[in-house]
């Protein structure tokens, strides 16, 4: 079985290299390992200047890059003009042969809109691809609608776990004082959804096409932009997050928290259920199916 994945990982490699080609001439990046001190001294600056965290408790520091990528690890940069505007560091998971945790990537706010993202990410593939590696992970706040639209629609990854809290407390200028809720993704880098959404054709789902074909609100929004619970009954369901929750945690903390405990008693509670996200609409709703319509 083993010999079996290496090879159909093999097969993929060098299209999965054409795809991070493209993606990143699109973006206007040039996207590289990374494997020097100077270098992860810089990915360090990046990501404080994105995260703004506690000083205390930084994303992830130049050393432990320095060991991960003495073990083996994924550490890269995308570069434009020389300069360094996104990077993204990923550690073997279990089974190590099998499966990357992306840990953390990060785009330079200046860069946002331009496709960097998924520079970096095509990349990591076809770095992942070229080891035997069939999986990658990560996880991301459910509460941020671009980051659920391009993780489930874009790059066609599966959510498969809701992770109340797992953080702890980050500090942080995105976080700020909330709790960390993330929803674990897996992406099956041979997958013919992944397949397709790396060759430039991403399956979105519409949660106005699924609300016409019957689909039930589990969780809706209000017109003042407040979260508006609804019903859990169906086969179908549609749990909306908040336009703007970064804004939102700044302009009115506690709309933010009352969204945070609402995606968590509903999306959270469905998943852990046994219901199956298939998918986002970029309007800001998961859209959830479960068999049994309990």
């Amino acid at each position: 079985m083993a010999q079996t994945v290496r090879a159909n990982t093999g097969l993929l490699g060098q299209p999965a290299a054409s795809a991070a080609r493209r993606a990143a001439d699109a973006a206007g990046v040039t996207v590289a390992e990374i494997a020097d001190l100077d270098g992860f001294d810089t990915v360090y600056r990046l990501f404080d200047a994105i995260w703004r965290p506690d000083p205390k408790n930084p994303p992830i520091t130049t050393e432990l890059m320095r060991a991960l990528t003495k073990a083996g690890n994924y550490v890269a940069g995308a570069y434009a003009g020389g300069e360094l505007v996104g990077a993204c560091v990923g550690f073997f998971g279990t089974p190590a042969a099998e499966v990357l945790h992306s840990h953390i990537a990060g785009v330079a706010p200046a860069m946002a809109g331009r496709s960097v993202g998924l520079a970096l990410k095509l990349h990591q593939r076809a770095w992942a691809l070229r080891r035997g590696i069939t999986g990658i992970e990560w996880t991301f706040d459910p509460l941020v609608s671009r980051n659920a639209y391009f993780n489930l629609a874009k790059l066609g990854a599966t959510a498969a776990e809701y992770l109340p809290n797992f953080y702890g407390g980050m500090r942080d200028g995105i976080n700020g004082e909330d709790e960390t809720d993330r929803l674990l993704v897996y992406w099956r880098l041979d997958s013919p959804a992944v397949l397709a959404a790396c060759d430039g054709t991403p399956g979105p789902l519409s949660a106005e096409a699924e609300r016409a074909r019957g689909a039930t609100v589990a969780l809706g929004r209000s017109d003042q932009g407040a979260p508006v619970p609804g019903t859990t009954e169906g086969d179908v369901l549609l749990v909306a997050v908040p336009r703007d929750i970064e804004k939102l945690r700044v302009t009115d903390p506690g709309v933010a928290k009352d969204w945070r405990v609402a995606v968590r008693e509903t999306l959270g509670t469905l998943v852990g259920g046994g219901a199956r996200i298939a998918g986002f609409d970029r309007a800001g709703w998961y859209v959830v199916t479960r068999e049994d319509g309990r």
